[in-house]
């Protein structure tokens, strides 16, 4: 298991959490995903070589929001 965090901008509200939330733990090899609206930041636990990085971010995308490796 891997965890990596991910910088999320475009988020405005609960639902907006949920759906970007929704859309990493409905990514293959994902085992838990935590967003955080106020810091615009989603932690992420996933299986590494069943999902990379770039996946997660195309799944956040996939929603409307952008999203980059944070640090």
């Amino acid at each position: 298991m891997k965890t990596t965090r991910l910088q999320v901008t475009g988020m405005t509200c609960g639902h907006c959490r949920e759906a970007v939330e929704k859309a990493l733990l409905n990514t293959t090899g994902v085992r838990n995903a935590s967003v955080q609206l106020e810091s615009g930041t989603a932690e992420v636990e996933y299986e590494e070589g069943r999902v990379a990085p770039e996946q997660l971010i195309s799944s956040v995308e996939e929603e409307g929001y952008r999203a980059a490796i944070a640090g």
